[in-house]
């Protein structure tokens, strides 16, 4: 989001005002919407305190995003929770040039209503679209153009429809490798007695189980049961299980749980999933980032093969997303593969964002 001074309406009468009321000294912020799979993104195409750190001190983008959420939370809090948001907004920022996007045509940080992300597959997947549209890719190409994205867990790149004018559908990704971190682990979850879960990594870490082993069904269940099942899974799962990143202890965190129901073994028919992440934020689509996990797991599993695409669907609104493991890699200490995820990204519309300073709830609240 672009950042700017308050008076950039100076010199408008009221009746030609172009924005509302708003301290001088207070931020204008500028946005670009859409949503994949019916889950939002706040894209925020430029924000200066980010790149003026970026310029002056040479930061990566992990060290990007350590500077971001101590100095620029405000801004997250503004956006992603009311009255400009709501409980499951879900937002990037943009960063171009410097080390912080290390030779990709951009880089993002993701923004959630807790805090910030390592990766997200819907917001690769609207961002492919973005680039595109926003002219951050120098030459695209037809039908398709590669734009090539560095995500806080690391290189991501999404082949986007390109026709010289627009950008289409559907949009697809190669994730950074993603592995099976444990498998088949017991843990007992308070109100429901004995469970067997897995972790997976798809540049973030979920802890996996049915629905149907907390007594619920992904499909008909409440979503507040649900949501509660799934968040009492990642608390234990935090306590009682240590977890590796083979990089960067930073993004060595059980990001959610994802409930499923069940059908792993490869068929062609869509199997259904619940992404509950971060605090109780429950994710609209199928989830790019849990269907790579997911599909690296199912290869560890031996339940897939190499290009058997596989079709995710979420429960919460029916859309739907594909994936497949391409080709098999070595991360760290672990086998690992790249997924390809698809799906279908669209515009939603723009937002200018204004502060009055003597707003009391100026950087937004969260109720749940």
């Amino acid at each position: 989001m672009a950042a700017v001074d308050g008076d950039g309406d100076r010199g408008c009468g009221r009746a030609g005002r172009r924005l509302p009321p708003h301290s001088a000294s207070g931020l204008v912020l500028h946005t670009v919407e859409m949503h994949t799979g019916g889950e939002p993104l706040r894209i925020i195409p430029q924000l200066e305190a980010a790149e003026e750190a970026v310029a002056a001190r040479g930061l990566s983008l992990l060290s990007l995003r350590r500077e971001v959420a101590a100095t620029q939370d405000h801004v997250r809090r503004a956006l992603m929770h009311e009255p400009r948001g709501h409980a499951g907004m879900y937002g990037a920022v943009v960063v171009r040039g410097g080390r912080a996007a290390a030779g990709a045509d951009l880089a993002a940080l993701f923004l959630h209503g807790a805090g910030y992300s390592a990766m997200c597959g819907h917001a690769v997947m609207a961002l492919g679209r973005f680039a595109l549209d926003y002219g951050l890719v120098v030459a695209p190409s037809c039908p398709e153009t590669a734009v090539h994205l560095l995500c806080p867990c690391g290189p991501v790149t999404a082949f986007v429809p390109w026709d010289g004018h627009r950008s289409g559908n559907p949009v697809r990704f190669h994730s950074v490798p993603a592995f099976a971190a444990a498998t088949d682990l017991a843990i007992d979850v308070p109100g429901h007695g004995k469970v067997v879960i897995d972790i997976g990594y798809g540049g973030t870490f979920y802890a996996f189980l049915s629905a149907e082993q907390l007594g619920l069904d992904v499909c008909s269940s409440k979503t507040r049961d649900l949501i509660s099942a799934a968040s009492m899974v990642t608390e234990v799962v935090k306590k009682q299980f240590k977890l590796h990143h083979p990089e960067s202890e930073d993004l060595a965190f059980l990001y959610g749980t994802i409930l499923t129901d069940g059908k792993d073994a490869f068929s062609e028919e869509p199997t259904t999933n619940i992404c509950v992440f971060a605090d109780e934020q429950v994710d609209r689509s199928p989830t790019g980032s849990g269907v790579t996990a997911r599909i690296a797991l199912q290869y560890h599993k031996g339940l897939i093969q190499l290009n058997q695409t596989r079709t995710f669907r979420s429960s919460t609104t029916g859309s739907l997303f594909t994936g497949k493991a391409v080709k098999e890699a070595r991360f760290g200490d672990y086998n690992a593969v790249i997924v390809e995820v698809s799906g279908e990204a669209f515009y939603t519309g723009t937002a200018t964002f204004t502060v009055e300073e003597e707003d009391s709830l100026k950087h937004g609240f969260l109720f749940k």
